[in-house]
């Protein structure tokens, strides 16, 4: 198997204050969207089918959510401590803002929404769901935590009418 050229690294990232002196770390909403509909438009040309796609896109936010984590918030005592620092922590990369509307049954089950995310909020009416890069996003960020398998499904859609996304996570078996 020949060697694989983007196995992530944060040296991928780079040098942002040096590279962009005068711009920064900041650009605007638009670009990320142009970014991941142009890529989604082009993989699924490319692959012919929107699942492989969908699928495509929960893989790398899982690897994401469980790298972001690790650099920027590190495990905790308490899975109540963890949502408490990830919170802050989405809030200030602008990622979205999460609310941990139901904690069950020992940690077996989440109900987590991201009102403002990047995927979607203010997206019109698409008649489908468009967040699978979130669901493997908080996949990842639970897992890293507890060590535990968990399911991770989008059960509110902006781009079904809801106002904001809602996520239902289970530990599997």
């Amino acid at each position: 198997m020949p060697k694989r050229v983007y196995a992530f690294s944060w040296d991928l990232i780079g040098n942002i204050a040096e590279g962009r002196p005068n711009l920064g770390h900041d650009t605007r909403l638009e670009v990320y969207r142009l970014f991941q509909f142009t890529l989604r438009d082009i993989l699924e040309q490319q692959l012919g089918s929107k699942e492989e796609v969908d699928q495509i896109f929960f893989e790398a936010g899982k690897l994401a959510g469980k790298i972001f984590v690790e650099k920027f918030v590190g495990k905790q005592d308490t899975l109540y401590t963890y949502l408490s620092l990830l919170q802050k922590k989405l809030e200030e990369f602008k990622i979205g803002i999460l609310r941990v509307e139901e904690v069950a049954d020992g940690n077996a089950k989440l109900l987590l929404s991201v009102e403002e995310d990047l995927d979607c909020s203010g997206l019109p009416d698409l008649d489908m769901e468009t967040c699978h890069y979130d669901e493997g996003f908080l996949k990842g960020i639970l897992e890293f935590q507890t060590g535990e398998d968990y399911s991770v499904k989008e059960i509110d859609c902006w781009c079904l009418g809801d106002r904001t996304c809602r996520f239902e996570a289970k530990k599997t078996d």
